[in-house]
Order: C-alpha cells, then sequence, then structure tokens
C-alpha cells in the first residue's frame, strides 16, 4: 500500500472517529445535566482512572499511546461540563461582578509598601498610584496583615529578582492570604553602594541591604571582600549607616536614598547583572479587573495522583496559553505542596474563563488572585 492510499485510509478513519467523539460529547452535556441536578462534581477522579486503565489495557501493544490520547479526551469532556455548569461556577460569578464594578473604581489614597522612604518598594508603589501617600511598615507580613485587617486598602510588595530569584517570604504570604493581586510592574534596579560622604571604597569593610539586594550584588562583594549583613530594607540600610555615622560601614540601595539620607554613591550600578529586574505586585482584598488587563495569578493543590502536575500544566499549552511563573510552597503536612501560577490571560476571552472555570472545578483548592495589567518600566 502506498501512502496515498495509506492517507486516504486515515481520512476515512478520521471521519468515523470525530462522528463518534461527538456523540461522546454529547453524552458528556448529558452527565452535566444530571450532575447539575445531584449537586455532584465535574471531576470523577476514581471514573477516569478506571477508563484510561481499561483503555490501555484494551490497546494492546498501543495502549501507552492511547493512554495520553484518552486523558485528553476526558479533559476536554470536563471542559465541556463546566461550559454547560458556568451560570453555577463561583469564580466565574466572582469575575464577572468585578468586571462590572470597575466604573465604581477610584485609585486608593493611601498605599502601603515595607522599609522606609526610598527604598525599591516605594518607587514601584510611586508607579502604580503617582497621586497617592505612601505609607511604611517594617515587614512584608505587616502589609498583608494591615492589608487584611482592611488599615491599609493596597499593599506593594517585590516578588522575584532576575539574579536573586523568588521572594519565598512573599509567596508564602500570597499563598496564605490570598489577597487579590491588581497589578505588576517590573522595573529595572540599580544597586549603588552607599557611604559616608569623603569614603572611599578602601574605606568600606561592611556592607548593608537587603539580603536580595546582597545577592544581587554578590560579586562585587566578593571581589572587595566585603562582609555583608543583612538589613530590613535597602532604604532602611541606607538610614542605618547614616545615622551609624562610621566610614568603614556601607549600605547597597538605590541613587534615591543616597539622596534623602545624606550619603555618597562610592560606586554606582554594581550589581551582577545589568539588566537587573524586580517585578513588584499590588495587592487587595477588592478583586479590580481593569480594561486590557494581560496576566491571571492562581493558587491551588492538586489531586494525589500520577501525573496530576504535568496534566495540569499541559492543559495550558492545549489552551494556548504563555506560563510566565510556576512556585510551589510546602503545605506544612509532609510532601505536600501548594502552587501559585502566572500566566498570560485576559478574563474577556470566553477561552480563559472556560479554562478557569474546569480549574475551579476540578483542583482540591484553587483561588483566582487576580487579572491585571504588568507594566514594564
Amino acid at each position: 500500500m502506498n501512502l496515498k492510499k495509506i492517507r486516504e485510509e486515515i481520512d476515512s478513519i478520521d471521519i468515523q472517529l470525530v462522528n463518534l467523539l461527538c456523540r461522546r460529547m454529547n453524552c458528556s452535556i448529558n452527565v452535566a445535566e444530571v450532575k447539575c441536578k445531584e449537586s455532584l462534581p465535574v471531576l470523577n477522579s476514581q471514573r477516569e482512572q478506571q477508563i484510561l486503565e481499561k483503555v490501555q489495557k484494551m490497546g494492546g501493544n498501543f495502549g501507552n499511546y492511547l493512554y495520553p490520547i484518552y486523558q485528553a479526551i476526558m479533559e476536554s469532556s470536563r471542559d465541556l461540563q463546566s461550559d454547560v455548569l458556568e451560570s453555577e461556577n463561583a469564580v466565574i460569578k466572582e469575575i464577572e461582578a468585578a468586571r462590572k464594578d470597575i466604573s465604581n473604581y477610584t485609585p486608593p489614597a493611601n498605599v502601603l509598601c515595607q522599609g522606609v522612604e526610598g527604598a525599591f518598594s516605594h518607587e514601584a508603589a510611586k508607579c502604580f498610584y503617582p497621586n497617592s501617600n505612601i505609607d511604611f511598615c517594617s515587614s512584608f507580613a505587616d502589609v498583608f496583615k494591615a492589608v487584611d485587617s482592611g488599615t491599609a486598602v493596597v499593599g506593594v510588595v517585590p516578588v522575584e529578582n532576575s539574579s536573586a530569584g523568588s521572594v519565598s517570604d512573599v509567596y508564602d504570604l500570597i499563598l496564605k492570604y490570598r489577597h487579590y493581586i491588581i497589578g505588576a510592574v517590573n522595573m529595572k534596579i540599580e544597586q549603588n553602594l552607599l557611604g559616608l560622604k569623603g569614603a572611599k571604597l578602601a574605606d568600606i569593610k561592611t556592607v548593608y541591604s537587603q539580603p536580595h539586594a546582597l545577592a544581587q550584588c554578590d560579586e562585587f562583594i566578593k571581589k572587595n571582600q566585603l562582609i555583608a549583613e543583612k538589613y530590613i530594607n535597602t532604604a532602611a540600610a541606607a538610614q542605618m549607616v547614616s545615622k551609624k555615622g562610621d566610614i568603614a560601614c556601607a549600605a547597597i540601595g538605590s541613587k534615591q536614598a543616597a539622596k534623602l539620607y545624606g550619603l555618597e554613591i562610592i560606586e554606582p550600578s554594581i550589581q551582577t547583572n545589568q539588566n537587573n529586574i524586580t517585578r513588584f505586585i499590588a495587592v487587595s482584598k477588592r478583586l479590580i479587573i481593569q480594561n486590557e488587563s494581560d496576566k491571571i495569578s492562581l493558587a491551588f493543590t492538586l489531586p494525589h495522583e500520577k501525573g496530576s502536575l504535568s496534566n495540569t500544566l499541559t492543559r495550558f499549552t492545549r489552551h494556548g496559553f504563555n506560563l510566565t511563573k510556576i512556585e510551589s510552597r510546602p503545605t506544612g503536612e509532609p510532601f505536600e505542596y501548594q502552587f501559585y501560577l502566572d500566566f498570560t490571560g485576559d478574563t474577556s476571552d470566553l477561552n480563559t474563563i472556560r479554562l478557569l472555570a474546569s480549574l475551579f472545578d476540578e483542583m482540591p483548592q484553587f483561588t483566582f488572585l487576580g487579572n491585571y495589567k504588568e507594566m514594564k518600566i
């Protein structure tokens, strides 16, 4: 049999397969209607596993190849069932309500960030809300606590740096409080060695800064044999060095911090990576989805099943979404994890809504953390 004949046979089989799959999807609609009446969940893991094992066995030598095909079929079936049940889906109602409410939104009068005036978080907060008052607190936890209690409407925190990686403490707080992310900014960070007036590099013995800032300047610190001491914040370190008055002490921080606290820039731009970017987010207890939002964040746990993480991530690819971040954090139970995930998307898109509805129905725990605009400066 030549290639043309083989392809003709494949085309004939595909016609039969599509007709049978359409019949199967119609059955899925009927299943969704029954589940709605009986208040049953969309996902029945035990039933799906039984089908997969049966298909694998029936497929003989092709069983391992048919297994992922049927995984995709059942995933599509669940998506269809979620579409049928969409009006009952809590996350969809939440998103729709936020989109309708956007006309009533006004920027907050006060914004809270960690540190003191001149910190990079302060600069990020001004990018988000140039006309708001910026207040400060001593820790990332205090930012989330204030937003949670209502004493602050919006908090601004760093989540990731291109050189030093994730700010793990902040991801833990995101997953603990589940506040909404209502904005993000990727800000280029220039770290400078700041000292007392008249100080030279040769005078400096100890340098103070926030741990991620020290990590960003690790090569400079090692090259100059400096003692690195952690401090709560870059600007707070500059403030402390200014008050301390010891010529052998310096801080790593911004030009703005040097100006504010009467320090001189001994060495400019000392970060290892000259394209040094930190991502900051704005968090709120109120879900705010503005027009032209392009990033979505989720938090979820996965069922204890073989390949559950791989299958979940594959779904984003099948739907045409670009994953930009996944972070796993321990739940406190042995070898159990919860996940934070970012992907490009807009909840005004029906395909996006359908995926979110499906995940909400199927995950043991699922939190929609926001759909927001990500800026770059």
